[in-house]
């Protein structure tokens, strides 16, 4: 019990810490008192802090069959714990560990081998170092634990800066050139008539420019149309496609859809306009939001509907991973918190994705850590499945990713921005994007077996 209570009081600390920002958007945008929001918030924190705890109880009954060698399997446990975390009841992998080296490129590249667990993985690994440097005195033990860590390091450093510095997915497939559309509008804003049109006015007019500087492609961010609906607003929509069709250039935009059957299906999509104005095709979102879009565990948790109905009135998933043609390339759309599932997008890739795309609207988020967090959480992906990853969000952050992580182009956040810049259709895969999360799985298949030989031992 000790164990799992060290394990829950860490998990708690972490991600109170990097989840903060929910209770605001349930406050603010989902009408929840302040009192039952925090308690929302608390039962997350808590779901989430129940890996940490399983893991802390996994490493301690191997300590106890094992010695000090049980440090050995740390990294493997951790993972397996994150797995769990990315699936068990919908899952809600945010901030898995691996994310801290997103912006520590020649780490990162290890994504491109074993996905982001891959790099949890090493991450841990020095953590395990680390505790076994602090629980012996013996200093052979401490030097060949400080040493294989330092090589591992080591390698993965000189390796990882050897991939990004030569670089060569950067110089392949064909160029194209994306103009991204933040158009900055808040919720209260698309709630007023006058405002929203006066958004919706703006994002066409930075398309023209983003046009006539050369685009190829435009994207407008998820919600970029709120609180139309591209197929009921034929006004709106026929201004959209009249600016695609003058300027010749296909256009990406975010608009709820309903498709009109019995019952209804509501499905948060991405629609593509063709450079002639006409339909190129749709995305539905496959992966919902929990809490935003669908409570999972509705009637247990039926105090959480009005917040859903605030952000999206309970959406349908979408089934299919459907590719958008661009000038002869299948294209792929992650929308909004999709982009932080690894195996969602991997999946596009398979399919045939030359280029990612994300769209999002991270208003909801406010001036927190939460947009910052969600961009290198995008960035990741790149790596992963060595493509461009083009990012448009209605507030930020809006940007260019290369096929290395390295950000090429990236916005402020609460700002009206057009983004300009160059990224190209790609076909070449990486280990990742073959293979999967074969890493991850077996991780779990080797935590597994060392839990039974461990009982066999205790016993």
């Amino acid at each position: 019990m000790r164990a799992f209570g060290l394990g829950l009081a860490t998990g708690v600390l972490y991600f109170a810490g990097t989840l903060y920002w929910i209770t605001n958007v349930m406050k603010q945008y989902g009408g929840l008192p302040p009192v039952v929001a925090v308690l929302v918030n608390a039962l997350l924190v808590g779901y989430q802090a129940f890996f940490p705890a399983v893991f802390a109880v996994v490493v301690r009954r191997l300590f106890l069959a094992f010695g000090e060698r049980a440090l050995l399997t740390v990294p493997f446990v951790w993972v397996a714990t994150e797995l769990g975390r990315t699936y068990v009841f919908g899952g809600f992998p945010w901030v898995l560990l691996g994310y801290s080296q997103a912006t520590t490129i020649p780490i990162a590249q290890l994504a491109s081998l074993f996905g982001v667990y891959g790099v949890s993985a090493l991450v841990a690994s020095v953590s395990a170092a680390a505790a076994a440097c602090a629980a012996t005195r013996v200093l052979r033990v401490r030097l060949q634990a400080a040493g294989a860590v330092a090589i591992l390091l080591a390698v993965t450093a000189v390796w990882g800066s050897w991939r990004a510095a030569r670089a060569e997915w950067t110089h392949e497939g064909q160029a194209v050139t994306v103009g991204l559309i933040q158009g900055n509008g808040s919720e209260a804003q698309r709630r007023d008539p006058a405002q929203a049109l006066s958004l919706f006015q703006g994002q066409l007019r930075m398309t023209r420019q983003a046009i006539g500087a050369g685009a190829d492609l435009v994207i407008w961010s998820e919600s970029a149309l709120s609180p139309y609906r591209l197929e009921d607003s034929p006004e709106i929509a026929g201004l959209v496609r009249r600016v695609a069709r003058e300027g010749r250039v296909p256009i990406l935009v975010g608009s709820d859809e309903v498709v009109r059957a019995r019952p209804d299906r509501w499905y948060n999509s991405a629609f593509l306009m063709r450079a002639d104005g006409g339909d190129g095709g749709v995305y539905r979102k496959m992966h919902l939001v929990p809490f935003g879009e669908f409570v999972p565990l509705k009637r247990l948790l039926f105090f959480i509907g009005p917040l859903v109905e605030a952000i999206g009135s309970g959406f349908d998933a979408g089934t299919d991973p459907t590719l958008l043609p661009v000038a002869g390339h299948p294209v792929s759309v992650a929308i909004c918190y999709e982009v932080v599932y690894p195996a969602l997008v991997r999946q596009f890739v398979v399919g045939g994705s030359e280029l990612l795309t994300t769209i999002t609207n991270d208003s909801w988020f406010g001036r927190t850590s939460a947009p910052y967090q969600h961009f290198e959480q995008a960035s990741m992906r790149a790596i992963e499945e060595g493509r461009y990853l083009v990012r448009a969000a209605n507030t930020g952050i809006t940007g260019i990713v290369d096929p290395y992580g390295r950000v090429v182009e990236r916005s402020g956040i609460f700002e009206p921005a057009l983004i300009v810049g160059r990224a190209r259709f790609l076909r070449t895969a990486t280990v990742y994007a073959r293979s999967g999360d074969v890493f991850a799985y077996a991780s779990v298949v080797v935590s597994a077996g060392l839990i039974g030989l461990a009982r066999r031992r205790i016993q």
